[in-house]
Protein backbone atom coordinates (compact mmCIF):
# COMPACT_ATOMS: atom_id res chain seq x y z
CA UNK A 1 0.00 0.00 0.00
CA UNK A 2 2.90 2.23 1.01
CA UNK A 3 4.95 1.15 -2.31
CA UNK A 4 1.46 2.66 -4.45
CA UNK A 5 1.52 5.78 -2.50
CA UNK A 6 4.93 6.48 -3.55
CA UNK A 7 4.68 5.31 -7.00
CA UNK A 8 2.21 8.37 -7.55
CA UNK A 9 4.18 11.50 -8.60
CA UNK A 10 2.99 14.98 -7.34
CA UNK A 11 3.40 17.86 -9.46
CA UNK A 12 5.27 20.28 -7.38
CA UNK A 13 2.68 23.31 -7.86
CA UNK A 14 -0.45 21.46 -7.52
CA UNK A 15 -2.07 19.34 -4.27
CA UNK A 16 -2.61 16.20 -6.00
CA UNK A 17 -1.42 12.86 -8.35
CA UNK A 18 0.00 13.77 -11.85
CA UNK A 19 -2.10 12.27 -14.48
CA UNK A 20 -0.24 12.05 -17.51
CA UNK A 21 -2.62 12.44 -21.21
CA UNK A 22 -3.68 9.19 -22.40
CA UNK A 23 -1.03 8.01 -25.19
CA UNK A 24 -2.50 6.97 -28.22
CA UNK A 25 -0.91 3.55 -29.96
CA UNK A 26 -2.22 5.02 -33.19
CA UNK A 27 -0.81 8.39 -34.90
CA UNK A 28 -2.98 10.94 -35.68
CA UNK A 29 -2.78 12.44 -39.30
CA UNK A 30 -3.74 16.08 -40.60
CA UNK A 31 -6.44 14.60 -43.54
CA UNK A 32 -6.11 17.38 -46.23
CA UNK A 33 -1.85 16.84 -46.05
CA UNK A 34 -2.77 12.81 -46.66
CA UNK A 35 -4.99 14.43 -49.33
CA UNK A 36 -2.65 16.33 -50.60
CA UNK A 37 -0.04 13.77 -51.01
CA UNK A 38 -2.43 11.71 -52.31
CA UNK A 39 -3.88 14.21 -55.10
CA UNK A 40 0.26 14.59 -55.92
CA UNK A 41 0.96 11.23 -56.27
CA UNK A 42 -1.37 10.97 -59.03
CA UNK A 43 -0.09 13.38 -60.87
CA UNK A 44 3.26 12.32 -60.97
CA UNK A 45 2.66 8.45 -60.91
CA UNK A 46 0.68 9.25 -64.31
CA UNK A 47 3.22 11.41 -65.03
CA UNK A 48 5.56 8.56 -65.19
CA UNK A 49 3.48 5.84 -66.38
CA UNK A 50 2.80 7.91 -69.35
CA UNK A 51 6.56 8.29 -70.19
CA UNK A 52 7.33 4.71 -69.53
CA UNK A 53 4.70 3.82 -72.06
CA UNK A 54 6.40 5.99 -74.58
CA UNK A 55 9.58 3.70 -75.05
CA UNK A 56 10.12 0.07 -74.14
CA UNK A 57 13.40 -1.01 -72.93
CA UNK A 58 15.26 -3.60 -72.70
CA UNK A 59 18.13 -4.88 -70.02
CA UNK A 60 20.65 -4.21 -73.29
CA UNK A 61 19.86 -0.51 -73.79
CA UNK A 62 20.17 2.66 -71.61
CA UNK A 63 16.61 3.17 -70.31
CA UNK A 64 15.99 6.71 -70.67
CA UNK A 65 12.33 6.97 -69.32
CA UNK A 66 13.42 6.19 -65.90
CA UNK A 67 16.58 8.45 -66.49
CA UNK A 68 14.46 11.39 -67.14
CA UNK A 69 11.66 11.29 -64.99
CA UNK A 70 14.19 10.63 -61.94
CA UNK A 71 16.52 13.67 -62.87
CA UNK A 72 13.43 15.86 -64.41
CA UNK A 73 11.84 14.86 -60.83
CA UNK A 74 14.87 15.81 -58.56
CA UNK A 75 15.10 19.15 -60.42
CA UNK A 76 11.58 19.49 -59.43
CA UNK A 77 12.47 18.73 -56.12
CA UNK A 78 14.92 21.20 -55.91
CA UNK A 79 13.34 23.98 -57.13
CA UNK A 80 9.88 23.41 -55.21
CA UNK A 81 11.31 22.66 -51.93
CA UNK A 82 13.46 25.82 -52.41
CA UNK A 83 10.81 27.85 -53.76
CA UNK A 84 8.42 27.13 -51.14
CA UNK A 85 11.01 27.45 -48.33
CA UNK A 86 12.84 30.49 -48.75
CA UNK A 87 10.58 32.40 -51.28
CA UNK A 88 6.70 32.02 -50.36
CA UNK A 89 4.74 32.17 -48.21
CA UNK A 90 4.43 29.16 -45.97
CA UNK A 91 1.65 26.93 -47.01
CA UNK A 92 0.51 23.20 -44.98
CA UNK A 93 -0.39 21.38 -48.18
CA UNK A 94 1.90 23.17 -51.04
CA UNK A 95 4.91 20.89 -49.85
CA UNK A 96 3.38 17.50 -49.16
CA UNK A 97 1.22 17.85 -52.76
CA UNK A 98 4.45 19.20 -54.67
CA UNK A 99 7.05 17.30 -52.83
CA UNK A 100 6.07 13.95 -51.22
CA UNK A 101 3.06 13.61 -53.37
CA UNK A 102 4.34 14.88 -57.33
CA UNK A 103 7.46 14.13 -56.92
CA UNK A 104 8.09 11.27 -55.29
CA UNK A 105 5.45 9.48 -57.18
CA UNK A 106 7.24 10.96 -60.78
CA UNK A 107 11.11 9.50 -59.27
CA UNK A 108 11.25 5.69 -58.82
CA UNK A 109 14.23 4.39 -57.11
CA UNK A 110 12.66 0.82 -57.35
CA UNK A 111 12.39 1.17 -60.82
CA UNK A 112 16.15 1.67 -60.81
CA UNK A 113 17.01 -0.87 -59.22
CA UNK A 114 15.03 -3.81 -61.13
CA UNK A 115 16.56 -1.79 -64.26
CA UNK A 116 20.06 -2.12 -63.14
CA UNK A 117 19.38 -6.10 -61.39
CA UNK A 118 18.28 -6.43 -65.65
CA UNK A 119 21.62 -4.97 -66.59
CA UNK A 120 23.50 -7.07 -64.32
CA UNK A 121 21.69 -10.10 -64.98
CA UNK A 122 22.47 -9.28 -68.71
CA UNK A 123 26.13 -8.84 -67.85
CA UNK A 124 25.81 -5.28 -69.44
CA UNK A 125 28.29 -4.54 -66.20
CA UNK A 126 29.41 -0.89 -68.07
CA UNK A 127 26.15 -0.05 -68.99
CA UNK A 128 24.72 -0.78 -65.13
CA UNK A 129 27.31 1.35 -63.65
CA UNK A 130 27.50 4.01 -65.78
CA UNK A 131 23.20 4.24 -65.29
CA UNK A 132 23.54 4.02 -61.60
CA UNK A 133 26.41 6.74 -61.40
CA UNK A 134 24.65 9.12 -63.90
CA UNK A 135 21.28 8.73 -62.00
CA UNK A 136 22.84 9.75 -58.97
CA UNK A 137 25.22 12.55 -60.24
CA UNK A 138 23.24 13.89 -62.60
CA UNK A 139 19.66 13.97 -59.96
CA UNK A 140 22.31 15.83 -57.53
CA UNK A 141 23.27 18.42 -59.94
CA UNK A 142 19.74 18.82 -61.24
CA UNK A 143 18.93 19.44 -57.32
CA UNK A 144 21.56 21.94 -57.07
CA UNK A 145 20.92 23.87 -60.41
CA UNK A 146 17.22 23.80 -58.94
CA UNK A 147 18.25 25.44 -56.01
CA UNK A 148 20.59 27.98 -57.94
CA UNK A 149 17.96 29.24 -60.18
CA UNK A 150 15.45 29.83 -57.75
CA UNK A 151 17.77 31.78 -55.38
CA UNK A 152 19.25 33.83 -58.01
CA UNK A 153 15.66 35.16 -59.31
CA UNK A 154 14.93 38.48 -57.88
CA UNK A 155 11.48 38.78 -56.54
CA UNK A 156 9.95 42.32 -57.47
CA UNK A 157 7.52 43.78 -55.14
Amino acid sequence: MRAAAEARTVHPRSRGPCHDPPVSLFPTYDRREVAAIFSGGIVGALARVGVAKLVVVGAHSWPWPTFGVNVVGAFLLGYFVTRLQERLPTSAYKRPFLGTGLCGALTTFSTVQVELFKMVQAREWGLAAGYAAATVVLGFLAVLVATAIVRRVRVVA
